[in-house]
């Protein structure tokens, strides 16, 4: 495959929900047509893409007619089967590489890569029984019992405190659901903050401004910029976020999350993909990190994600999505939907970017 595609390539996303749809959308603007795999008919994507398969991540069948179809391949989640990557990645270019994501969709992996890359993190029990758990507790004091794989937005984990007895511990291990699981030390910090950054096919990597993050059941409410960030903790933040980059030769998007600790930073995981607290770039940058993320894909090169606005990013969650005329109504507000059709608890709905 010869880089930088020629438009009206085909660039095939794995994933439909929102993060594919705002991909899609950036890939129509630079002139390139976008095929999504995605099991459910109502997919947010399918809105906006060319062509669609309906089809399990897993099945060979639609993988082998994703990769016929199209000339470079990415996904918007990190829980795309290893084997599912590996097997694309020897039919058609695949960005980010499956190392990427092999390192990410394993939370104790993840944490040993971060390790080795020279990253502070949260002190860590790998756990398959009680015991272990129980051991942990008696090392670590309060902590996050975690699934290894497949959680997302406070889904796959709980707050185990030390005091719990055996039995407790159990019921903890039982609401989490099938393991294997990660025990994280509780980390109290000053703030979170997340670092989105862009390496381009030939290598070079362009920041976007840290933003603060603010939770809430464990799912993501606002993102803030500019955060109050030491300079020395930003300037790390990007060294690490370079290293990491490199070790993987990776190509895209990729969404770090950091926890300020005085003037010490500590890793809490990474995301191959665009990043929920980056959606923001979209209105208050010169590129957003869709943009550069389909830049960097097609090997094009990267454009200036310089910010010229001030900004705060509010996730629409549940029923706030349903009855959103208010919000199109304020001064330097943009209202993003999803087009879903349905509304649940905790579910992200869409989001609104505030200027300031």
């Amino acid at each position: 495959m010869l880089f930088p595609l020629r438009p009206n390539s085909t660039i095939g996303i794995i994933g439909g929900g929102q993060l594919g749809r705002m991909l899609a959308e950036s890939a129509a603007k630079m002139g390139f047509r976008t095929l999504i795999l995605e099991p459910k008919a109502d997919s947010p994507a399918f809105q906006l893409s060319n062509q669609n398969i309906q089809a399990a991540y897993d099945d060979i069948t639609a993988l082998s007619e994703l990769a016929k179809k199209c000339d470079v391949v990415t996904y918007e989640f990190e829980n795309l089967s290893l084997e599912s990557a590996q097997f694309l990645e020897r039919l058609v270019p695949l960005f980010p590489p499956s190392v990427a994501l092999e390192k990410a969709q394993d939370r104790l992996l993840e944490k040993q890569f971060l390790e080795e890359k020279g990253a502070l993190v949260a002190a860590y029990h790998a756990i398959s029984s009680v015991d272990d758990l129980m051991a942990a507790l008696a090392d670590c004091g309060d902590g996050i019992l975690k699934t290894r794989r497949l959680g997302y937005d406070g889904k796959g984990q709980k707050i185990v405190l030390n005091h719990i007895s055996t039995d407790e511990a159990q019921s903890s291990l039982s609401d989490i659901g099938r393991g294997p699981y990660i025990f994280e030390k509780l980390i109290n910090f000053d703030l979170e903050f997340s670092l989105i950054a862009t390496r381009s096919y030939a290598g070079d990597v362009v920041f976007f401004d840290p933003a603060i993050n603010y939770h809430e059941n464990g799912i993501l409410r606002r993102s803030v910029v500019p955060g109050n960030i030491h300079h020395i903790s930003k300037n790390n933040a990007q060294e690490l976020a370079n290293n990491i980059l490199r070790s993987l030769n990776y190509v895209g998007t990729i969404g770090i999350e950091f926890f300020a600790i005085e003037d010490n930073i500590m890793v809490n995981e990474f995301s191959p993909r665009v990043h929920n607290s980056g959606h923001w770039t979209r209105e208050a940058c010169n590129v957003s990190q869709f943009d550069q993320h389909i830049r960097a894909i097609v090997g094009l090169a990267l454009g200036d994600g310089r910010r010229h606005h001030d900004c705060e990013m509010v996730n629409l969650i549940g029923d706030e999505g349903k009855d959103v005329a208010n919000y199109f109504e304020k001064p330097n507000s943009f209202v993003t939907l999803y087009g879903k059709t349905e509304s649940r608890k905790g579910r992200k709905m869409g989001h609104v970017t505030y200027l300031i």
